[in-house]
């Protein structure tokens, strides 16, 4: 595999707008924005609730649970976006004077992904809900649902993830990406579907006199917004026009204070200042150390901490959440050493790496499969899926993907093809989940790299680094890096700027065991620069060469004190 820097290309010509920084003009364009509204980021511009598929028959089951007190069970998943998806649903509903609402998260190692019929038997012992709302998952669950209706349950699903060819025999569904549905933004996560909703509840109370028969103030659903700014990016959904809105909105609202407990306390522990926040730190701060507790334990410590209102409590419980996610490293990086091994001892006898690698290992924990196979996709570009043991007779996989090859898709063949190898899935085109038989992994993997292979040519693997061009020194400046930071929000399919040139390595030295730090010069400029975790048998290079790198453009603060600083995606030696 082979690393390319290509440059984006623009037509700033084409650009209808008003007058900006070039730099951001340039930048802007080659990520297809034409117009000022694309840069609105007003709540008036969202798209509508009227267009989603399904959105009246959920409301009416709402409603009609509201309305004669019965009890609405919230089924969430193990996942940030699950998390605050769960979060959304309630803390709307308790403003709408729910007086019977709760949730219950299935235990990955127990229950596994989604409205199960085991859960759903264990929903209806604990809770004996009247209606069962699903968040982030149920499009799959034909099993759950007839069983939770049998048991003369209602049940409401909204999701977000790829329907099948039948649809389950719910009372509503609400997914941008069920047949038919004409709702524009196919790419919002599972908590913007859910916001959507309860929008949509909020307009037929307020409508029919609800909340003024309840002397309830109308909610101000905008102070939920920080909570789908969080489950929008942790669920790395593409960021189009409308999710950019949730995300910046969100944004706001945590940058000025008005943001709940929850969020700050992990804002806190993971040391970043609200109010300099920007997307990235909801994916790399937030959003990690939400997920570990569905990775290792039990994804209600971090719903508990998104709905308390007790900020002393929130502490306590993000400490929690810190310990598991300095656990779930440590179990990471030893399943990361493990893999890359055996990779290892492939090439050494030289054998051609697959196309679409699958790994196993008796010991491999199952909450932390994903993050393992994402790392590896990062490393050699191909699409990769990482097993672990689900009881004797089954493995569970995590896949994920690169651009071109649709997993899910890819996944969805191979059970029609070869029905015995895969006994569940589903997913995304860059991430998806499987059961498979424990006997079927060697034959699964076989067969899973021929399909990739079907669909690749050999140069398809080559790992492209789209820069945004070459800045003039006179460009980096801690003005232009300010405008780039506010530019946002910056995520996935509208990335953040990265630019590309040679630069004088003057000085480079490991920290943290690998780390790079270097001071860099471009003509009379000397900047600071960091890449992370290196490989360290090739860096530090103590050669005073030049080097092409592929950057950002980054402000770094320290002791109160802000200094430019790159932060390098790629180098190499000219």
């Amino acid at each position: 595999m082979q690393k390319k820097i290509i440059r984006r290309t623009t037509d700033t010509d084409a650009f209808s707008i008003n007058p900006l920084h070039p730099i951001l003009k340039r930048i802007y364009c080659s990520r297809g924005i034409k117009t000022d509204k694309e840069l609105e980021h007003g709540l008036e511009h969202l798209l509508p609730y009227q267009s989603l598929l399904g959105i009246n028959e959920a409301v009416a089951c709402l409603y009609h649970a509201l309305k004669h007190d019965q009890k609405i069970l919230i089924v969430g998943d193990f996942d940030a976006d699950g998390a605050t998806s769960t979060a959304v649903a309630i803390r709307a509903l308790r403003s709408f004077g729910a007086k019977y609402v709760d949730f219950l998260v299935p235990n990955r190692f127990s229950f596994g992904y989604g409205l199960t019929k085991e859960l759903v038997i264990v929903a209806c012992e604990q809770f004996a809900p009247a209606l069962i709302v699903t968040v982030d998952n149920g499009i799959a669950n034909h099993a759950g649902v007839l069983t939770a209706k049998e048991l003369g349950v209602q049940v409401v699903i909204t999701d977000h993830h790829l329907a099948a060819e039948t649809l389950p025999l719910a009372d509503a569904i609400v997914n941008p990406n069920q047949p038919h549905d004409p709702f524009p933004s196919k790419h919002i996560a599972g908590v913007g579907v859910i916001f959507y909703v309860m929008l949509a509840l909020r307009r037929y109370l307020n409508d029919c006199g609800w909340f003024a028969e309840k002397n309830i103030s109308t909610p101000n659903m905008s102070k939920l917004l920080d909570i789908v700014a969080l489950g929008t990016i942790a669920d790395v959904v593409a960021l189009d026009h409308n999710n950019r809105i949730l995300v910046q909105q969100g944004l706001r609202r945590i940058r000025t204070g008005h943001c709940i407990p929850g969020i700050t306390a992990l804002l806190e522990i993971g040391n970043r200042n609200h109010e300099r926040l920007v997307s990235s730190d909801l994916g790399f701060i937030v959003a990690p150390r939400l997920n570990a507790a569905g990775r290792l334990d039990d994804m209600s410590l971090g719903i508990e901490c998104l709905l308390t209102d007790d900020l002393a409590r929130a502490r306590e419980m993000a400490q929690v959440l810190n310990q598991l996610n300095d656990e779930r490293r440590i179990i990471e990086q030893e399943m990361q050493e493990q893999a890359l091994n055996a990779l290892q001892k492939c090439q050494m006898d030289q054998t051609k790496l697959p196309y679409g690698l699958c790994l196993f290992d008796e010991e491999w924990h199952q909450g932390v499969i994903g993050i393992l196979a994402s790392r590896i996709k990062d490393r050699y570009h191909r699409p990769v899926i990482a097993f672990a043991p689900a009881n004797d007779t089954e493995l569970k996989g995590s896949a994920r993907s690169i651009t071109g090859v649709h997993i899910r898709d890819i996944l969805a063949i191979i059970a029609v093809q070869y029905p015995y190898l895969i006994k569940k899935f589903g997913g995304h085109a860059m991430a998806a989940g499987l059961t498979i038989p424990r006997s079927a992994f060697k034959h699964f993997s076989q067969v899973f790299d021929e399909m990739i292979a079907s669909q690749l040519k050999e140069d398809s693997l080559d790992q492209m680094i789209w820069s945004d061009g070459e800045l003039q020194a006179s460009d980096l400046t801690m003005e232009l890096a300010e405008i780039l930071r506010d530019a946002g929000p910056w995520g996935h399919a509208f990335p953040e700027p990265l630019f590309d040139d040679q630069f004088e390595l003057i000085e480079q030295r490991l920290v943290g065991g690998k780390h790079l730090k270097m001071t860099v010069a471009k003509k009379d400029i000397v900047l600071d620069a960091i890449a992370f975790n290196v490989d360290v048998n090739q860096w530090p290079n103590y050669r005073n060469d030049c080097v092409k790198m592929a950057y950002k453009l980054d402000i770094n603060e320290f002791r109160n004190k802000r200094k430019i600083q790159l932060i390098v995606e790629h180098m190499e030696i000219i």
